[in-house]
């Protein structure tokens, strides 16, 4: 008989591998701490700028909004709910996964709409995506690459618009903001250019292979990063430009230095990890733009939450809800088809 009793792991190896565990975790607690801190700053900051507001300009400022404010708003809501249906395309293209458009474009969307609301998007996203797409034989090995592929176009798209907004606008994001100035931000702009270029120039000389949580994962080349980078700052334009109609007019606010205000906003919700920044974005805009009365700026930011974040959140659980009731009809006939079938003709 072969002796196939596991042979001892040295010990060198597993002082290892416990520092390495003692590392992810002392990293972990580190950004726990940090996102609780950002999360309680912004709080701090929100209640001191909205505690004197008055309810009633506030009121008047939500509701003034034009029909054509709301229509380009929806329409803006719509491309980069869009646009982010092709995050999971390309991810689906890397990985060599042959999906419908249609699932794609339901498990996207509806992934995307709940855990904008709901937060602890590897959580919220993943268990939408895996009851969709583990419906057409998509392992969950398969799932945790596709969103690491989905994010990594998330972020070529905000650093190429950081990049843009940054250098293109410096003057205007330092007359803007009062804490920077017009050599930091082109500094930030060339930095943001810079980590574009190098990762464009790392993926394209071989193929690289990344390996997370003990999944190997293959990073997309140059042509279908570039792809990447052109979608993910079209759908950052279009989730920028939802905010920027709705603002009161008259602000004399290019789309471009905007552009800056918004990604820097967005980073920060992030960071912080409360479900879709709320309390952390609008804090950031509404120090940005401070020079703008408040009521105005903070009912336009309530209609953005409206428009982009709680309207495609009851779409998306409609959508959900329905998918999973022509599911259950659909197994339902098939188990009727099967007993219908004569026993004597088998």
């Amino acid at each position: 008989m072969n002796d196939v009793s596991p042979k001892p792991v040295p010990i060198e190896a597993e002082g290892e591998a416990g520092r390495a565990g003692a590392r992810r975790r002392r990293f972990a607690w580190i950004g726990t701490i940090a996102s609780i801190l950002i999360f309680a700053a912004s709080v701090l900051v929100l209640w001191h700028v909205v505690s004197d507001l008055d309810a009633e300009k506030l009121k008047s400022a939500f509701t003034a909004a034009s029909g054509r404010q709301i229509g380009l708003a929806v329409l803006l809501t719509a491309v980069s709910y869009s646009l982010l249906t092709c995050y999971d395309a390309l991810a689906l293209k890397q990985l060599k996964l042959n999906v419908p458009y249609r699932t794609t474009a339901l498990a996207s969307f509806t992934s995307y709409a709940i855990s904008f609301t709901l937060g602890f998007p590897l959580l919220t996203a993943g268990t939408v995506r895996y009851w969709i797409y583990g419906s057409r034989g998509v392992g969950p090995g398969r799932i945790a690459s596709l969103t690491v592929i989905a994010g990594v176009t998330f972020w070529l798209g905000m650093a190429l618009i950081l990049a843009w907004s940054m250098v293109g606008s410096a003057d205007d994001v330092a007359n803007l903001v009062y804490y920077s100035n017009v050599h930091i931000n082109q500094l930030i702009g060339v930095a943001a250019a810079g980590l574009v270029i190098a990762y464009l120039m790392w993926i394209s000389l071989k193929k690289r292979i990344v390996r997370i949580q003990g999944w190997r994962l293959e990073l997309p080349g140059f042509r279908l990063s570039a792809a990447q980078m052109l979608i993910g700052a079209g759908d950052v334009c279009a989730g920028a430009g939802v905010l920027f109609v709705l603002l009161p007019g008259g602000h004399n606010l290019s789309f471009e230095t905007f552009l800056a205000v918004y990604i820097f906003a967005v980073m920060f919700g992030v960071a912080s990890h409360a479900p879709g920044g709320l309390g952390v974005f609008e804090a950031t805009i509404l120090i940005a733009l401070r020079q703008y009365p408040r009521e105005p700026v903070l009912g336009a930011l309530l209609l953005y939450r409206l428009c982009y974040y709680l309207v495609p959140f009851v779409v998306a659980l409609a959508m959900l809800g329905a998918y999973e009731i022509l599911n259950r009809i659909g197994s339902a006939r098939k188990s009727l088809e099967t007993d219908d079938i004569d026993p004597s003709c088998s």
